[in-house]
């Protein structure tokens, strides 16, 4: 049949022709999309394999000659962040057991963040540093060790930071909003049930009770004992008396040094080469692996070629 000609069809046959044609042209679509899917997902499982047959080096640290032995803690103390006791312990863990190792520099910048991750932290450095004796710690603070961060610090046999350091904060915080007031602007009712006199415990919707506050800051002056106490073990007679430093204030490292809170201004560099003296340094910082990085990757490229594939426009956000 000659598509030149196709002023002599009849309707019905014109009709049927720009059907097929349409289906045809739908089919090629479909074609070239499954193409392109199987194309990546071949990519992808090769790109794998490779990476499955490539040593990973992430955990080897044996480096045949004496070093300063690296963790650097970063970020906000918190289960499953960037800066958590798991991450930082492993890190510390291996450093001390590498037989190369002959001083630990625990690196910080962090604001602080929950006591709990930071008294794991601290707790596995004064074991470590009982077990290894010979072994020394120093944490160096670089924009801010404060709250809990200096926590941790505390348990280092020595403390340096930078005069422009942020060092201290040795308090403890829990903050929130009430909003009685603006229900009752608007008109809103609050309807709290619960089983249990105290299940409501401070809940923001509701008036204080004196009782509530009064537990509360039962469990924060706890809190903030411990933490007092576990500096007072770490620093040891090199705390000066001074009335403010326990009360949550901050202070600048040229500030911090006077009071006792650091041993001296220096910077990690400095730290290494003048005062430990071992310049060559291993790095124990535990963080993602490759691969994991690639796995992270590897969800958002797959479900993109699905939605190709099927048609689904993605957005533009990257």
């Amino acid at each position: 049949m000659s598509v030149a000609n196709n002023d002599n069809l009849q309707p019905w046959e014109r009709t049927a022709l720009q059907q097929l044609l349409t289906e045809t042209l739908k089919e090629q679509k479909r074609a070239r999309r499954w193409k392109i899917f199987f194309r990546t997902l071949y990519l992808i499982i090769f790109i794998f394999i490779i990476l499955l047959l490539i040593p990973d080096n992430a955990t080897t640290y044996a480096s045949g000659k004496s070093h300063t032995a690296l963790v650097i803690m970063k970020g906000e103390l918190m289960d499953g962040g960037d800066a958590n006791a798991a991450d930082v312990n492993e890190g510390l863990d291996a450093a001390f057991k590498d037989p190369d190792t002959k001083a630990v520099l625990l690196e910080i910048n962090s604001p602080g963040g929950s006591p709990v991750q930071a008294g794991e932290i601290y707790q596995n450095i004064i074991r470590l540093e009982n077990a290894h004796p010979k072994i020394k710690v120093y944490a160096v603070c670089t924009d801010v060790c404060a709250s809990g961060a200096y926590y941790v610090a505390a348990a280092a046999n020595y403390i340096y930071a930078d005069k422009a350091s942020l060092v201290g904060s040795i308090g403890v915080l829990m903050d929130g909003f009430g909003f009685v007031d603006t229900l009752n602007k608007v008109g809103v009712e609050r309807r709290l049930m619960t089983s249990g006199s105290e299940k409501g415990f401070l809940d923001p919707f509701s008036p204080v009770k004196p009782q509530d506050q009064a537990l509360m800051q039962n469990m924060l002056d706890i809190i903030h004992t411990q933490f007092i106490q576990a500096v007072k073990d770490g620093r040891g007679t090199r705390l000066q008396s001074d009335p403010l430093l326990f009360s949550g204030l901050v202070w600048t490292g040229q500030q911090a040094q006077p009071l006792g809170l650091i041993d001296g201004i220096a910077t990690p560099d400095e730290v290494v080469r003048q005062i430990i003296k071992i310049p060559n340094t291993q790095d124990f910082t535990v963080t993602d692996t490759f691969y994991e990085k690639f796995a992270n990757r590897l969800g958002s490229s797959f479900a993109r070629n699905i939605g190709t594939v099927l048609g689904i426009q993605t957005s533009g956000l990257r």
